[in-house]
């Protein structure tokens, strides 16, 4: 997958084939479905703006998504969209107002807003130095207002207006021709991502599962560590925050010098002791039962996870209201105590004052 990653971070200049509009309202709430006949008659210089806007949104997005169904891949309904516009480029406009009438039948949570639906095709989009067709899905829900100066021969005026900022865009997903036995290679991005209202996007209109790659397997074992790390070494072992903040610097550390995990290395250098050892191990079962997955005990790491996930790896130590430790490593040179009065207290040694 790093390939394609290096090839879709460059996603400059790539120009939009075909782009058509509709509105999507919510259908609990009796909002519109507004389907549009044609596709827009947009000039070269606009298809590339709005390509290179469109695009941008994935730049740094680096986990991949497929089509998928519990009981078969043909059942996806946006999978069979996505498949017949690529098979036939024709059906385009007519494929378009299935989708967003999909896409309504799918927006009946009372807080899903109603929006424009973008949905946009590109026939040459650069993956792995293959140019592929693509397919964009695009969903606009929150408007902004823009104040326009007009200039007379005696005054300006200006004219309040209500719009969409393209580097906002608030839903989007981008299903690219390849691997179509295995549901295509998919990146998707939403601005709501918590709340019941915001799995209509990704689970009832697309049905999408993550790819167990590198990154995904990455990115989930540095969560449950940190899970783990910060929850039952704490409260049922007893594990004070110096030592957590410790155990947090070894686990992303191990990512951060080793290009492969393997699950007893990392177990044996980051937490050393036997019954440390076997509470993560039962901490990583419950983990795998409560997410519905799988995760490998061996795989390559990815550097753009470890990258993303070392922002949750903060070590702080928060002393009641009144201070914050930021550690950022040699956790030897921190004493905790208790004084004579029975205040407790902490010790820190340092060379120089910054």
């Amino acid at each position: 997958m790093g390939l394609i990653f290096a090839a879709l971070m460059n996603l400059q200049n790539t120009p939009m084939q075909s782009l058509v509009v509709h509105f999507v309202g919510n259908k609990n709430n009796a909002g519109p479905l507004h389907l549009s006949q044609k596709t827009l008659e947009l000039s070269d210089d606009l298809k590339m703006i709005l390509g290179d806007s469109f695009l941008s949104r994935f730049k740094n997005n680096f986990e991949w998504h497929h089509f998928s169904h519990e009981s078969s891949l043909q059942f996806n309904v946006a999978y069979n969209y996505c498949k017949q516009i690529f098979s036939d480029t024709d059906s385009f406009e007519n494929v378009s107002q299935a989708i967003a009438k999909h896409l309504y039948n799918q927006s009946t949570h009372p807080k899903v807003k109603g929006g424009e639906l973008y949905v946009a095709y590109f026939d040459a989009l650069p993956v792995e130095s293959r140019m592929c067709k693509a397919i964009g899905l695009f969903k606009t829900e929150n408007k902004t207002l823009f104040l326009e100066a007009e200039q007379t021969e005696a005054n300006i005026g200006v004219q309040l207006k209500e719009g969409i900022e393209l580097t906002k865009i608030d839903k989007g997903c981008l299903i690219i021709n390849q691997k179509e036995e295995e549901g295509f290679d998919i990146l998707l991005f939403d601005n709501q991502n918590r709340g019941e209202e915001a799995q209509y996007w990704k689970e009832g209109f697309l049905s999408l599962s993550p790819q167990k790659n590198e990154f995904h397997n990455t990115q989930h074992f540095l969560n449950l560590t940190k899970q783990f790390i910060t929850g039952p070494l704490e409260t049922e072992m007893h594990i004070g925050k110096a030592e957590q903040v410790d155990l947090l610097h070894k686990s992303i550390d191990y990512f951060k010098s080793n290009e492969s995990f393997d699950i007893d290395d990392f177990q044996a250098k980051v937490f050393i002791e036997d019954d440390r050892i076997n509470a993560f191990r039962n901490f990583g079962s419950r983990y795998v039962e409560s997410n519905d997955f799988d995760l490998a005990a061996q795989f390559d790491i990815s550097p753009e996870a470890v990258k993303k996930q070392s922002r949750i790896f903060k070590s702080v130590i928060k002393l009641d209201k009144n201070f914050h430790i930021y550690v950022h490593g040699r956790t030897d040179l921190i004493e905790k105590g208790v004084d004579l009065d029975g205040r407790k207290y902490y010790k820190i040694y340092y060379q120089d004052e910054g």
